[in-house]
């Protein structure tokens, strides 16, 4: 994705850096292009995930998951943050992988704000 790079911001607690990735270019560049966005963080697991204002449909969908992969999921229009075992729900678009601070994830509390800005 040509070194784009998103910060995410977890009010309180810390930022965290992602790097996009071509796994699938066109979620991630419509993500992208969309920010900034924030929203409450939601937990399932070691998964955070919050509604964001973006519409996509499946494109290189995965049923599995990497610890630090920043995902879309299509029914429920969310950003994902896989940030320890939990596999998702069902199929996920990655886009990016955390590559500094990880460890802030497992910080976060339901409800926290989240933040994300394009750096």
């Amino acid at each position: 994705m040509l070194n784009l790079k998103i910060e995410i911001e977890v009010e309180g607690k810390g930022k965290a850096i992602v790097e996009l990735d071509d796994r699938n270019p066109q979620s991630a560049q419509a993500i992208y292009e969309n920010l900034p966005l924030e929203n409450k963080a939601l937990l399932w697991l070691e998964e955070i995930y919050f509604d964001i204002p973006v519409t996509l449909d499946e494109e290189n969908p995965s049923k599995m998951a990497e610890i630090g992969d920043i995902s879309y999921w299509p029914p429920g229009y969310a950003f994902c943050i896989f940030f320890g075992d939990t596999q998702p729900y069902s199929e996920v678009n990655h886009i990016g992988r955390i590559t500094q601070n990880l460890e802030l994830f497992f910080k976060v509390d339901e409800g926290d704000r989240i933040i994300l800005r394009k750096i």
